[in-house]
């Protein structure tokens, strides 16, 4: 179920076209797990059933970006506003196939033959969401499992609530796909360690399929930035399994609901979130090289 369901789609704020030089600097390799690339909307129209409307935010935009920030590789997922149709995210694949990956939003029961060409084009997973409408519901999944498994896809879930999380854990806990759950399963401050879609999360990286993305956790502080009632969390996934953690900006924030952040700001949470320099080239070079089959960086 669609979170906006009724009256047109919202127009969304642009992300902030001057991203400053962050001081962290990255390590060779690495890796945005979660931007998006919308338009140009005169190329590749947004969808009829779309909840809100972004500004055009295109691949010569991300390149730009991730020169500021030095980020060497990302995945594209495919934004909301372009539905099920994921040209405008394939054509920027189609662009840097070294540099990028991308996860689609696609229906199930698509022929085989079409998931073939979306991997070789370099999709390596599909997202469901319970966020935006036009896209592909949790209803779909145990179906785009079967389907992808083939390929050594992943699945991506997008929630709107954290106890979702703890609705789907029984299919996800029978699914042999491994999956990541976006954006900290959307598992608030005020939630934090004790709530059940914590535990919950905690007993999903036991499964060993379970990757956990440190994106977007801005909207789900109550403090500002540097949010640091979010450190608890991040602190005990990232003690847990350092080998399952993955960052993204969320450039170029669509649906923002607090004040745009900077992404050189965001660049430099890094080291707060992840201290020791093993944990920062598991979390931004081996482990998306391993869920996405970018080159290993010796």
């Amino acid at each position: 179920m669609s979170s906006h369901t009724s009256g047109s789609p919202k127009p969304c704020p642009g992300p902030d076209r001057h991203p400053r030089r962050p001081a962290f600097a990255m390590p060779k390799g690495a890796c945005d797990t979660h931007v998006h690339v919308f338009g140009p909307q005169a190329q590749f129209p947004f969808s009829d059933q779309r909840s809100y409307t972004p500004e055009d935010c295109t691949y010569e935009d991300l390149m730009q970006l991730h020169d500021v920030l030095g980020v060497d590789r990302a995945v594209i997922v495919h934004g909301g506003a372009h539905g099920t149709d994921n040209s405008a995210t394939l054509a920027a694949l189609d662009r840097n196939p070294t540099r990028l990956r991308g996860v689609a939003v696609i229906p199930s029961g698509l022929p085989e033959s079409e998931l073939a060409d979306m991997h070789r084009r370099g999709m390596r997973g599909c997202r469901m969401s319970t966020v935006v409408s036009g896209g592909a519901s949790f209803a779909h999944l145990d179906r785009l499992a079967g389907e992808t498994f083939d390929l050594g896809w992943h699945l991506v879930l997008h929630f709107n609530k954290a106890t979702e999380l703890v609705d789907i854990a029984p299919q996800l806990l029978a699914t042999r796909s491994p999956f990541v759950l976006d954006h900290l399963a959307r598992i608030s401050a005020a939630e934090g360690v004790d709530s059940e879609p914590f535990r919950t999360l905690l007993r999903l990286l036991d499964t060993d399929r379970c990757w956990v993305k440190l994106a977007s956790l801005y909207r789900l502080s109550a403090e500002p930035y540097p949010h640091r009632d979010m450190l608890p969390m991040i602190e005990k996934v990232v003690a847990l399994r350092p080998d399952r953690i993955l960052w993204g900006s969320n450039w170029p924030h669509p649906i923002c609901p607090v004040a745009m952040p900077n992404d050189g700001d965001l660049v430099d949470l890094i080291p707060l979130w992840l201290p020791c320099a093993r944990s920062q080239k598991l979390a931004l070079v081996d482990n998306p090289a391993s869920l996405y089959g970018f080159e290993s960086i010796s």
